[in-house]
């Protein structure tokens, strides 16, 4: 067993020399909620194997490297150097965050309608804090959890998106968080979205690296949707191959409002994602779409929580995971659903394809029922490429490379034709075609 002790105190060394780099910037609030959070991360200390959450995932190669700080460098980058990891048209919005800051020279922000607010959390703290304050680390939850209390402790900066009463974002908003492996750096992205009552947006999120190497994400976005509104939410991962990433998204949903996910998880050296959501209102609707896609020594975790806290809510999952060469996965998959939420309604599936003999997948559906007049239904299934419809292509002319790499496609084309926004679907389709390509 691997003594994480001293990868904690390291984190505990570290928080003092980051209060003092802030030089007074941090307000009496947010300086509380930081300083009970490390406390907390104290006290929890970085998660093993015996506990039940992290039974198949062992994060001692995070807690033993000595990840530094990162501090926002000056870079001699332009737009045109990060266009590839552009995912939308050039008409929307794109706010640009080199190893967890923010990145004015590279962002754009186009006109936006009136009320909306779109910026990096810091400068947010200055202007919008009576926005903020309300929400931020309101729901995701640092009590439980050693990773988001330690991104509480060192949280600088993020995204901030507000969509005010009655308003549709018609262009997608883009939040592009770029790392660098030239260090072993630790960054700690905080996002906050909000949508108020009757409104509308497309955000996407995405993780790349600037170059190969070693490096810590740990990243928490907090969703906030109000009344009857609809938030379609893209997840596009594509860390460095040496990095580790681990991010929660916590999203609160009230009456009579719509949220989806879509999550494309390609890149990093141990993954791990928690997707938590609360249907909070009469009439909510939830969809969760994720597809991982592994190969080496890649580990990729997916946990995910819908919990129907009010009766008359539906919610669909969708997870599928193509694992090859020696990688593992694991999918945790939980629907809760409350004593008074009756008429629920919930589907959740997990698909598996093993393209070698050495991948591996650990699969948990759960459902938790404390209600009677419900319709649940969960599934998961594990196998491998079917040895006829392989020998049919190759009768065709195709080799079998190029056969493997069409069934496999054919596989994870369904969550595929899920994404709505075009722009989005070709660049994910393209990232997901170079990494098959590659891997066959």
């Amino acid at each position: 067993m691997v003594d994480l002790t001293e990868g904690k105190n390291s984190y505990l060394a570290d928080f003092a020399r980051f209060e003092e780099g802030l030089n007074g910037r941090g307000n009496s609030w947010l300086h509380a909620l930081r300083t009970d959070a490390l406390a907390r991360f104290s006290e929890l200390g970085f998660p093993t194997t015996r506990e039940e959450e992290w039974r198949f995932t062992n994060i001692a190669p995070i807690a033993r490297t000595a990840f530094k700080p990162a501090d926002p460098k000056p870079n001699s980058l332009t737009i045109s150097d990060i266009s590839h990891y552009t995912v939308c048209e050039a008409r929307c919005t794109q706010l640009v965050f080199l190893n967890g800051f923010y990145s004015e020279s590279l962002s754009t922000v186009k006109f936006l309608p009136k009320g909306v607010r779109i910026a990096s959390l810091a400068s947010a703290l200055d202007s919008d804090e009576s926005l903020i304050q309300p929400y931020l680390a309101k729901s995701a939850s640092y009590h439980k959890n050693a990773f988001t209390a330690l991104n509480t402790a060192f949280m600088t900066d993020g995204a901030f998106v507000y969509i005010p009463p009655g308003t549709v974002l018609k262009d997608p908003v883009h939040l592009l968080f770029l790392s660098s492996g030239r260090d072993p750096v630790h960054s700690v992205p905080r996002s906050l979205i909000i949508l108020e009552r009757d409104s509308r947006a497309n955000i996407v999120e995405s993780y790349a690296c600037l170059d190969k190497g070693m490096y810590f994400t740990n990243s928490i976005t907090e969703i906030m949707v109000g009344a009857s509104s609809a938030a379609d939410h893209y997840k596009l991962q594509r860390e460095s191959n040496d990095a580790y990433h681990v991010a929660t998204t916590q999203v609160m949903q009230e009456r009579d409002s719509s949220y989806t996910s879509h999550l494309l998880s390609l890149g990093g050296s141990l993954v791990r994602n928690n997707i938590n959501v609360v249907l909070n209102g009469t009439g909510g609707d939830c969809e969760l779409n994720g597809l991982y896609v592994t190969k080496g020594r890649q580990h990729v975790d997916n946990h995910t929580t819908i919990d129907h806290a009010q009766p008359s809510c539906s919610s669909r999952e969708l997870y599928k995971g193509i694992l090859d060469d020696a990688s593992s996965g694991v999918f945790n998959g939980k629907i809760v659903v409350r004593k008074d939420a009756q008429k629920t309604n919930a589907r959740q599936t997990n698909k598996n394809l093993l393209l070698s003999k050495s991948a591996g997948i650990n699969t948990t559906p759960q459902l938790e029922i404390f209600a009677d007049d419900v319709k649940c239904t969960h599934g998961a299934t594990i196998g491998q490429l079917n040895e006829e419809e392989l020998f049919y292509l190759r009768s065709r002319g195709i080799d079998r490379d190029a056969a493997r790499m069409l069934l496999t496609y054919a596989f994870a084309s369904e969550l595929l034709r899920a994404v709505k926004i075009k722009p989005i679907q070709c660049q994910i389709d393209l990232a997901l075609l170079n990494r098959l390509s590659r891997a066959s």
